[in-house]
């Protein structure tokens, strides 16, 4: 899955750059952004922008730094408040265990350890979707808070912050029963405390087991109850605003309504930033844990499917058509994809060698017994004498002990090979993924051979026009005339109905000026107050 989601990224960029090429933003930058309305209405000063030379409005950077560092002590005390629902969750779980062993029913004494884990991940679930919601509309005020200046600055910040949290919020329940549970128990006589209650201990088939159910039941369903958020929520909004307008209009328009009359019915599209937190959560859990849940991957396809088809029916028929953006690839996010392909080698590295038994048989093949026989007699280790001494049972539990409690020189080869193999894995996975990395160019062959003959076909036009722009004289006219006072020269007709290199020299005042136009580009001279404006190869010269 590594492999898989490495090799996935490097041909997004490659789909990417196409994308960015075939609507002529490749060149995009930040720079070219206007401030945003909100911004521009709350700034509380005026400064010249030092690259276009425009006076806009200007918020100080150390008072939105300072925004930030408060912004990020909310975010810490939210994660803080996910860590106490998790320990909540943790005692639940062992109160449900209780109650089931003092019935003294012997299936719910023998199911008792399912009961409390099923249980309690429905209950995790259902506290994970209640404080995303909380934390998105939290999120949304910091970040407006914060005063970015556009709106591609206000949405990574507002990413970055809801990510960090929802990776807390999903992740961190997956990762106690991972790394955690079972780690901390002790042994009969000396066992672990927490509140004065044991620490969980892992079931007879171990925590993998556990995991990959609490992983079926986080994953799928937050898949099945946004899936129906996504059909239900949308008719509701549409319901709503149709009858809002109608008591609105009453019996005054009798006649059928006009199809834009219809379409403004439809509900305003809210962007795709749910999309994408979706997509990237489904994304992190089949990568980071599916070496203890395989099927992870299938249910993300099956759940795809039904997505694709629930967002078609949604943007086509609910909303209504939303208001295209320039963009050259999609932000933050694919730095976050990154991060998670990155991150899910190191836990499936460590899931691998510390939570399933598959270096401890591989051990014990080794040094005792390739057949495995009498493994499970060899995992087990006897209660201390002390422990029996104080008129307790003898007992045996999975640990490698001796019979005074301390860990056996089997444990630490074992520790050591686990730590060698996490050193190895890594180390080849890294390489292979560094080797695909380097062998999949992130721009196709096509896309850049057609970038270099744009660029040479503007120098050229150019270079043929030299001698009529070195003959161009600012005073041989004044900047009132007619349409005719302007030039097109070499005009190069570089992708079809997409973008043309224009070569324009202005007879009024003499500037020139090389574009890239897409559909429609207005240029102004700043030393005469010309404004031209660019239609393909139409030129029409008014005077401001």
């Amino acid at each position: 899955m590594s492999f898989w989601a490495v090799t996935f990224l490097e041909y997004w960029k490659r789909k990417n750059a196409t994308l960015a090429h075939h609507w002529d933003c490749m060149d995009y930058q930040e720079d070219e952004e206007r401030p945003r309305p909100e911004f521009a209405a709350m700034a509380p000063q005026m400064e010249q922008n030092p690259v276009t030379g425009v006076k806009e409005p200007y918020f100080p950077e150390r008072d939105r730094l300072s925004r930030i560092l408060t912004g990020s002590m909310v975010i810490v005390i939210m994660l803080c408040v996910v860590m106490i629902f998790l320990v909540s969750v943790i005692m639940y779980r062992g109160i449900v265990s209780m109650m089931m062993y003092h019935t003294g029913n012997s299936i719910l004494m023998t199911q008792a350890g399912n009961i409390a884990n099923i249980s309690s991940s429905m209950v995790n679930l259902v506290l994970i979707l209640l404080m995303s919601q909380v934390y998105t509309s939290l999120a949304e005020k910091l970040t407006r808070w914060e005063m970015h200046r556009t709106q591609s600055l206000h949405e990574d910040a507002f990413t970055f912050k809801v990510f960090i949290f929802q990776f807390v919020n999903f992740y961190s329940s997956p990762f106690y029963v991972a790394f955690f549970k079972g780690r901390f128990v002790g042994y009969p006589g000396e066992y672990g405390k927490l509140m004065g209650m044991r620490n969980e201990d892992c079931g007879p088939g171990g925590c993998l087991i556990e995991l990959a159910q609490q992983l079926f039941i986080i994953m799928v369903g937050k898949q099945i109850v946004s899936n129906v958020q996504e059909f239900l929520v949308p008719k509701v909004k549409s319901w709503r605003q149709r009858r809002q307008l109608a008591k609105v209009r009453g019996t005054q328009i009798l006649e059928e309504p006009q199809r834009w009359e219809e379409d403004y019915e439809l509900i305003e599209c809210e962007g795709l930033f749910e999309e994408y937190l979706e997509m990237v959560i489904q994304f992190g859990f089949i990568t980071i844990f599916v070496a203890a849940f395989p099927l992870a991957p299938l249910f993300a396809l099956l759940n795809n499917w039904v997505e694709i088809r629930l967002d078609a029916q949604k943007f086509v028929c609910e909303y209504r058509r939303p208001v295209a953006e320039r963009a050259q690839h999609i932000g933050v996010w694919f730095l976050i994809l990154e991060a998670l392909s990155q991150l899910s080698v190191i836990v499936n590295a460590f899931l691998i060698a510390f939570t399933s038994d598959f270096l401890p048989r591989l051990l014990y093949q080794y040094e005792y017994d390739s057949q495995l026989e009498g493994y499970l007699n060899f995992s087990l280790s006897y209660s201390p004498h002390s422990y029996v001494a104080a008129n307790h049972t003898l007992c045996r539990y999975k640990a490698f002990r001796d019979e005074d409690g301390k860990y056996t020189l089997f444990y630490w080869k074992l520790l050591a090979v686990r730590l060698g193999f996490i050193i190895a894995f890594e180390h080849v996975v890294f390489f292979s993924l560094r080797c695909i990395d380097w062998m999949v160019p992130d721009i196709p062959e096509s896309v850049e051979i057609k970038v270099k003959r744009e660029r040479y076909l503007a120098k050229k036009a150019l270079a043929d026009n030299q001698e009529v722009l070195l003959t161009v004289s600012p005073s041989s006219s004044s900047p009132g005339q007619s349409a005719a006072q302007c030039a097109c020269v070499g005009v190069v007709q570089l992708k079809p109905a997409l973008s043309i290199c224009v070569v324009v020299v202005s007879r009024c005042c003499g500037c020139v000026t090389v574009l890239w136009l897409c559909h429609g580009v207005v240029v102004v001279s700043l030393c005469c107050g010309c404004v031209m404006t660019w239609l393909y190869h139409s030129v029409v010269l008014a005077v401001v």
